[in-house]
């Protein structure tokens, strides 16, 4: 297991709170309204933004946005070599993704393996009008073409380094913590 050295905190509750209030204000300017939006959130993090952001767009347009959570781990391209038996969460989704704005919710975007699984999944189910993504952090070092539509903060980072996010939903206080791999 490798050991975690916390550098800095980068968000505190308040950052990540006004950072979720613009990524909803994003949402709905992009998509004109949020009539066939839905938000789905990536396991685990990405399920607590994504309902945080729909009661966000709920105070400014009045209309609940359906929420769902998504399981990418039988997605995953790694899953043959991790070596274990992987745990599965399970999907939520309540709604039909056919003819919907599907807005992908993650806490951190990294190499886009994990969103390149989510979008496998989303398609599994249907055929949307569109899939956008929104993040916490993009911390760059993208390994496929995926980029965020709304991003709460860019942190370029090394590779020697990591992003933690805690969220009070996890029994933490919500916080963004930037470390670095001991040697």
């Amino acid at each position: 297991m490798k050991n975690i050295i916390k550098k800095t905190s980068i968000m505190d509750a308040d950052g990540i709170r006004r950072a979720l209030i613009r990524i909803a204000h994003e949402i709905t300017e992009k998509n004109r309204g949020v009539e066939n939006v839905a938000l789905v959130g990536i396991r685990t993090r990405g399920v607590p933004l994504a309902a945080r952001i729909a009661e966000e767009i709920q105070k400014i347009e009045n209309v609940e946005v359906p929420v769902g959570s998504l399981d990418i781990t039988l997605y995953r391209d790694d899953l043959t070599t991790m070596g274990y038996n992987p745990v599965i969460h399970g999907t939520e989704i309540d709604f039909d993704v056919t003819g919907k704005h599907i807005v992908l919710v993650d806490d951190v975007l990294y190499t886009g393996r994990t969103i390149r699984a989510a979008l496998d999944a989303i398609i599994d189910m249907g055929r949307p009008n569109s899939i956008q993504l929104a993040v916490l952090i993009d911390r760059g070092h993208r390994e496929l073409p995926i980029r965020a539509d709304y991003a709460g903060k860019n942190v370029p980072t090394s590779r020697r380094e990591t992003i933690e996010v805690a969220l009070q939903e996890e029994g933490k206080e919500d916080e963004v913590i930037l470390g670095e791999i001991a040697e």
